[in-house]
């Protein structure tokens, strides 16, 4: 380990998730359960909300447009995309 530069012993030493001792571990799967079903309630309260709101086709292009940025940001950000 003498002769390596920072990032050689930073790739040796990193941890990896791909291997399950060292991975996340959920204590209580009744709590994650219960956030994901109040997220659901929450998101689908917001959809419905915005397609009341929405007052004619040029907000709806604009969202539609912002909804499209949202979804090439996620994708761009993604750390499991190849290129």
């Amino acid at each position: 380990m003498a002769n390596m530069t920072v990032n050689q012993r930073t790739q040796l030493e990193r941890v990896d998730l791909t291997i399950p001792t060292t991975g996340v571990r959920v204590r209580d799967r009744r709590r994650v359960i219960a956030f994901t079903v109040i997220a659901w309630i929450v998101a689908a309260a917001l959809v419905y909300a915005t397609a009341v709101a929405i007052d004619g086709w040029a907000q709806a292009i604009v969202l539609g447009v912002i909804m499209l940025t949202a979804v090439g940001a996620m994708i761009a950000v993604n750390p499991l995309r190849r290129w």
